[in-house]
C-alpha cells in the first residue's frame, strides 16, 4: 500500500514539473483530476492504521478539500463559456467594423433595409398617440386639479411616480395641448417649460419656441395674469390685458430672433388692437389665473365626486346596510353572497368576492387580443362611433367560449336573479391612465332605441359591472345626482337596475367612470336586457315622478 502511494506522490511530482499547465484553463483542469484521484486514492486507504497514526482525523479535511476542488472546476468552466461569449463578440465587432470600413454606404444602406424589413414586427408610438397622451394628461389635471409643477416633477399627489420632465419634455406637451386648441393649458405648460429652460446646463429647447406658443396661446385665451415676474410689465405686478400681455411676449421674442416673420405679423396686429381700443380690457382683483369654466352643476359634482369631495349624507349612509344574500338558490344557502348597500332608492349594490382570481386571468388573456378602442352608440342612427368622452379598450367574450366565462354568467344570474337568455355578451374594457368614460345612462331613451331594437330583447333593464383590478389611484365609478362613488376593488361587482319596475328609465342611474389617474383598470359588465324578466322583475303599473324618469 506503501508503495501504491509512493507512485501516487511521485506523479503528481512530475506533473509539477511541466510549466505550461498554468498557461490554460484546460490543462488546469488535469491537474484538478489528479488531486481529486489522490484525494479519492487516500480515503479508500484511511482504514490503514500504518499510513498515518490519526488518518481518521484527516478525513474531514480531505473531504472539505474535495468539495472545494468540486466548487473550483465549476468556476473554471464557467470562466471558459465567458471566455467563449466575449470571443464571439468580439469576433462580430471585427466583422462589422471591417464590413463597415470597405464600404460605409452599402453599410448604412444594408443597416436601414433590415430596419425596415422588422420595424413592422414591432409598435412604435405613432404621433396620434403622442396627441391623445396630451389630451389625456389636460384631462388629468382638469379632473384632478394637479399642480403643472409637481407633475413636471413626477410627482402625483405627492408620491413620486416618474422621472422629471425637461423643458423640452414640457415644451411638447404645451405644444401638442396647442394642436388641440387647448391654449390654457399651452400657456401653463410653456411657462413651466421656460421656468425649467433657466435651471438647464444644456437647454433643450430653444426659449424663442416657447415665447412663440406663449405669446399666441396668451392672446388666444382671452384676459389673464401671471404670477412669473419676467411676463409682468409693471413693477407692482398689475394684471395686463390679454392683448398688451401677448405684444409683451412677442416683444421678448423678437429679442431674441428680430427677423422672426411670424413674430413680426403679429407684433404689428397686436399693435393695431390696442390702438383701436379706447379702454383697457376689464382684469382681475388679483393675480391669480382667471379661468373661465362653463360646467353644469352636474359636472361639477361629477368631478368632485372623481376627487373623493363629496359622499351621501349622513342620514341616507346610516340606512344602508351590509348582508348576506342567497336569492332562494339551495346552494346559496351555504354560500350565499356577501353585499353591501351603496344607496338606496334606486338600489345600488356590491357584492364582494365574487370573481376569482384564475377566471380574471383567463378573462384577460381571451379579451387582449381583441381589444379595441371603445365606441358608444349614437342615439340617433343606432350606429357605434368613437368619442373623446369614452376613451378606453374593449372586447366581447361569448358566454361559452370558456368554462370561467360560463361561470360568471351564471353567477350573475344568481345575483340578480334575472333570466342571461337575453342578455348581452360580456364586455371586457381597459382603462389606461386617463382613461375614462363621462357621465350617462346605460338604458336607450325614447326615441333613442334604434340599436336595441335590432336585439329584439327591449331596453337594458340591469347593469352587473365586475372589478378586475384594483386601481392605485382614480378610476371610480361614480353617480353625480346620489353623491355616489364606487372605488374599484378586485373580484367585487355592483348591480343596480337601469329601469323603474315601469320600464322607463331611471334618470337617477346616469353614472360615468372616472380617468384613471395612475396604474391601469379592468372591468368587465353584463348588460341585461327586458325580455324574458316579466316572471322574474314584475312590471308596476303605477309610474314614477317625472323628475325621476329618462
Amino acid at each position: 500500500m506503501i508503495i501504491n502511494l509512493t507512485i501516487i506522490f511521485l506523479v503528481l511530482c512530475a506533473k509539477s514539473s511541466y510549466s505550461e499547465l498554468f498557461t490554460a484553463i484546460a490543462e488546469l483542469e488535469g491537474l484538478l483530476h489528479t488531486e481529486h484521484a489522490l484525494i479519492t486514492t487516500i480515503c479508500a486507504k484511511s482504514s490503514y492504521s500504518e499510513l498515518f497514526t490519526a488518518i481518521a482525523e484527516l478525513e474531514g479535511l480531505l473531504h472539505t478539500e474535495h468539495a472545494l476542488i468540486t466548487t473550483i472546476e465549476k468556476y473554471i468552466a464557467a470562466q471558459e463559456r465567458k471566455i467563449l461569449l466575449l470571443k464571439k463578440y468580439v469576433d462580430i465587432y471585427i466583422e462589422q467594423y471591417e464590413k463597415a470600413s470597405q464600404d460605409v454606404q452599402a453599410y448604412v444602406e444594408e443597416f436601414i433595409t433590415d430596419f425596415d424589413k422588422h420595424k413592422n414586427d414591432f409598435k412604435f408610438p405613432s404621433n396620434e398617440d403622442l396627441n391623445g397622451a396630451a389630451i389625456a394628461l389636460a384631462r388629468l389635471q382638469d379632473m384632478y386639479e394637479l399642480d403643472i409643477s409637481s407633475l413636471a416633477n413626477g410627482e402625483i399627489n405627492g408620491v413620486k411616480c416618474a422621472t422629471e420632465l425637461t423643458a423640452a419634455d414640457c415644451f411638447e406637451i404645451g405644444r401638442q395641448s396647442y394642436n388641440n386648441g387647448d391654449h390654457y393649458y399651452t400657456r401653463l405648460w410653456m411657462m413651466e417649460a421656460d421656468e425649467r429652460l433657466k435651471r438647464e446646463v444644456n437647454q433643450s429647447v430653444a426659449r424663442s419656441e416657447i415665447l412663440e406658443y406663449l405669446a399666441v396661446s396668451t392672446f388666444q385665451l382671452g384676459t389673464t395674469s401671471l404670477d412669473v415676474s419676467d411676463y409682468i410689465l409693471c413693477v407692482y405686478h398689475k394684471i395686463l390685458g390679454h392683448v398688451e400681455l401677448a405684444l409683451h411676449l412677442t416683444n421678448k421674442l423678437l429679442e431674441l430672433i428680430p427677423t422672426h416673420e411670424k413674430a413680426i405679423g403679429n407684433k404689428v396686429y397686436y399693435e393695431k388692437i390696442i390702438a383701436k381700443s379706447n379702454s383697457v380690457q376689464r382684469k382681475g382683483d388679483d393675480e391669480t389665473v382667471i379661468i373661465i369654466q362653463n360646467k353644469t352643476e352636474h359636472r361639477l359634482a361629477y368631478e368632485a365626486l372623481c376627487r373623493g369631495e363629496t359622499t351621501p349624507s349622513d342620514k341616507i349612509l346610516a340606512k344602508l346596510k351590509c348582508r348576506y344574500l342567497d336569492n332562494g338558490n339551495p346552494f346559496l344557502k351555504i354560500a350565499p353572497f356577501k353585499v353591501e348597500e351603496a344607496y338606496a332608492k334606486p338600489d345600488i349594490l356590491i357584492f364582494h368576492d365574487v370573481m376569482a382570481d384564475d377566471e380574471i386571468a383567463t378573462i384577460k388573456a381571451l379579451a387582449q387580443p381583441r381589444f379595441q378602442r371603445a365606441a358608444v352608440q349614437n342615439v340617433h342612427t343606432g350606429d357605434m362611433e368613437f368619442v373623446q368622452y369614452r376613451i378606453s379598450k374593449s372586447a366581447w367574450l361569448e358566454d361559452m367560449e370558456h368554462k370561467h366565462v360560463a361561470d360568471v354568467v351564471q353567477r350573475v344570474e344568481d345575483m340578480t336573479g334575472l333570466t342571461m337568455e337575453t342578455a348581452e355578451e360580456l364586455q371586457v374594457v381597459n382603462y389606461g391612465i386617463g382613461g375614462h368614460y363621462d357621465p350617462h345612462h346605460d338604458f336607450a331613451r325614447s326615441g333613442q332605441i334604434a340599436g336595441f331594437s335590432k336585439l329584439g330583447t327591449g331596453n337594458r333593464i340591469a347593469t352587473v359591472l365586475f372589478y378586475m383590478s384594483d386601481v392605485a389611484q382614480g378610476g371610480a365609478t361614480v353617480f353625480p345626482y346620489l353623491d355616489v362613488a364606487l372605488w374599484p376593488k378586485k373580484g367585487a361587482a355592483a348591480f343596480w337596475y337601469n329601469l323603474h319596475s315601469s320600464g322607463e328609465g331611471d334618470r337617477m342611474t346616469l353614472h360615468a367612470a372616472c380617468p384613471v389617474l395612475t396604474g391601469s383598470k379592468w372591468v368587465s359588465n353584463k348588460w341585461i336586457h327586458e325580455l324574458g324578466q316579466h316572471f322574474r322583475r314584475p312590471c308596476d303599473l303605477k309610474r314614477p315622478p317625472p323628475e325621476l324618469t329618462a
